[in-house]
């Protein structure tokens, strides 16, 4: 399967936010990407970060997804959308999936938020697996797959092939220029990236923004914990890899026994 992670930088509108959209999709799709992931949140962008998160209401999300679907079906390739959707309890972070036909698979909602995070979004409480071309993956947002990582193992055990791991770490104002992927004294991250495949014997597929200052790269992991590609920091641009997938045997999530942690009494 070839898969394909797109790294935008900040949008100043939502239109331009479309437009790169537009754009990393109709590259991915010449490419050969069969599915395209977006980072967390990209419309109308991450709340509490150090960059203006544009104006959002309910028209305006089901303008995006519906133009977002539309342009899926139009380069023929499935996408994994970030953006914020408002419910009536409040706003959320999800990541819809849409296949190439434009059709809406479904979404995976944000369940375990930055504590930071509380004060503008409401968690989800439910996961799911999807499936493009006979392939299945889960989807975990940010936070969950940095510090929850049962919420990768979650979709690795039910026969997933890869997660994806849409996110945002960094700044655009301010930090440090990262040199050298998983460096020894920078940021935990990337390292933790290399754990959640190596835990579970499949592939992690983390997508960032394209900020000045990144805390992590946008990075393909694979099963066996090695990074098989990343975007330079900084750089706007899409990852297309191709993935083995009989590589993701699962194996280490396969052997997880839920049954051996059952507390024990001293009656």
């Amino acid at each position: 399967m070839i898969i394909a992670l797109a790294s935008p930088r900040i949008a100043s509108t939502l239109d331009e936010g479309l437009d790169k959209i537009k754009r990393l999709l109709s590259e991915a799709s010449a490419q050969g990407a069969e599915i395209v992931c977006f980072p967390e949140a990209y419309l109308p962008g991450l709340r509490g970060q150090d960059f203006e998160v544009l104006p959002f209401d309910r028209i305006q999300q089901e303008r995006v997804l519906q133009v977002v679907a539309h342009w899926a079906r139009t380069y023929e390739v499935a996408s994994i959308f970030g953006m914020e959707w408002i419910t009536d309890a409040g706003r959320q972070i999800v990541a819809f999936v849409i296949d190439a036909r434009g059709q809406i698979q479904g979404y995976q909602t944000k369940n375990q938020l930055d504590p930071t995070e509380d004060q503008f979004y409401v968690p989800g409480n439910t996961r799911r697996l999807f499936e493009v071309n006979g392939i299945k993956f889960g989807v975990a947002i940010c936070h969950e797959g940095w510090r929850y990582p049962e919420t990768v193992r979650w979709a690795a055990v039910r026969g997933a092939k890869i997660v994806f791991h849409p996110h945002h770490t960094g700044s655009d104002r301010e930090g440090v220029r990262l040199t050298q992927w998983g460096a020894e004294g920078g940021p935990y991250y990337e390292k933790a990236m290399m754990m959640r495949s190596m835990e579970n014997t499949i592939y992690f597929a983390s997508v960032n923004y394209a900020l000045r200052f990144q805390e992590s790269a946008t990075s393909l992991i694979a099963p066996s914990g090695e990074c098989q590609a990343y975007l330079p920091y900084g750089q706007e641009g899409v990852l297309v890899q191709a993935i083995n997938v009989e590589e993701a045997t699962g194996l280490l999530a396969s052997r997880y026994a839920p049954e051996r942690y059952q507390e024990l009494s001293l009656e």
